[in-house]
């Protein structure tokens, strides 16, 4: 997927307005109701619902000239938009407190997520991109981090939506089991905040495997996550330069380059970042445009839904699923060894 820089938006909507319009507000639509879905339902979240009900609406009647540059559009800009508004999730004191402790476990769980992603990954003969969006997805942050890296790689879709799909049955597996397995070991609240901070990979997902376990281990393991979240930033970067190595035909990429190849999206990610680390934006604001993300990140998926092929992603097969099994599985080992090594654990 291609995608313009920000400034051109309202050229864009001035000379298309009449285009989009119809699609954007379908989207909008399917974000109202899978939103509410995610609200009575929230180890669903709000965003496989969005794609699901895309996708169901898409197998009824695959979208138009009509619909489809509206699809498009929320399955582009306003994903990019609801990644740099993530930011305002940060604060400075939660980041150097909190990313000291558990980045031995980030740092081990997220390596050995990419590197298995890409080892198995190719064992199991998973396109390169769905691999990477799978890998990603589990060592990062879910959905997010595939919304983050899907452009940076140019993704398709039907492999968006595959991925998206793939990391839920993990998500609903990590609510179920998570607390049942750290109640097995003995677990603490602040270990367990640590293990589900670093192994489950939705933020939805953990906050309410940190409930079902205990109010008091669910802070934590959000401060966790968010912090983890930051993982995007370097892993886009490289992946930036990567795939511009790649299409390139092994050209070399200078510094000044490399800077260019920097998606907007993630300079916005940053810079919000640092205002929310800063104090600039008040909890109330920070509030609102958490919900504000959670929503362009539902539509954003919506239209994503309602652009997949579904005969691409009966094409996908079982790999991808077996792939994000191993790769959980992987992460979660990892976690429960380096926490054990490090004495990380309370």
């Amino acid at each position: 997927m291609q995608f313009r820089p920000a400034r051109t938006l309202p050229l864009r909507l001035a000379a298309h307005g009449g285009e989009v319009l119809p699609g954007l507000l379908l989207t909008v639509a399917i974000a109202v109701v899978a939103t509410a879905i995610g609200a009575a339902l929230p180890v669903l979240g709000s965003a496989v619902p969005a794609i699901v009900i895309g996708v169901v609406v898409a197998v009824i009647r695959r979208p138009g000239p009509r619909l489809r540059p509206g699809a498009d559009f929320s399955g582009r800009f306003l994903l990019q938009l609801a990644v740099v508004l993530l930011g305002a999730q940060l604060s400075l004191g939660a980041i150097l407190r909190v990313g000291a402790e558990s980045l031995p476990v980030m740092l081990s769980t997220l390596t050995v997520c990419l590197l298995g992603a890409w080892l198995i990954g190719r064992a199991l003969r998973v396109e390169p991109r769905l691999r990477t969006l799978i890998g990603v997805g589990t060592g990062i942050c879910g959905a997010s981090a595939i919304a983050a890296v899907s452009p940076v790689i140019a993704a398709v879709s039907a492999e968006v939506s595959y991925a998206v799909s793939t990391i839920f049955v993990f998500n609903v597996l990590a609510v179920l089991l998570f607390p049942l397995l750290g109640h097995a070991l003995g677990m603490d609240p602040h270990t367990f905040g640590l293990l589900a901070g670093t192994a489950v990979n939705d933020t939805s997902s953990v906050v309410a495997a940190a409930s079902v376990f205990g109010a008091s281990a669910l802070g934590f393991a959000v401060v966790v996550k968010l912090v983890r979240t930051l993982m995007i930033i370097p892993i886009s970067l490289a992946l930036s330069v990567i795939e511009s190595r790649r299409t390139a035909e092994g050209r070399r990429i200078t510094l000044r380059g490399a800077l260019g190849l920097v998606p907007w999206f993630l300079l916005g990610f940053l810079a919000v970042a640092v205002l929310g680390s800063l104090g600039a934006i008040p909890p109330g604001p920070r509030e609102a445009l958490a919900h504000v993300s959670a929503f362009l990140i539902a539509t954003a998926m919506a239209g994503i839904g309602l652009s997949t092929d579904v005969r691409a992603l009966r094409r996908a097969g079982w790999r991808p699923l077996v792939l994000g099994a191993i790769l959980w599985v992987l992460v979660t080992a990892t976690a429960l060894a380096v926490i054990a090594v490090t004495g990380l654990g309370r």
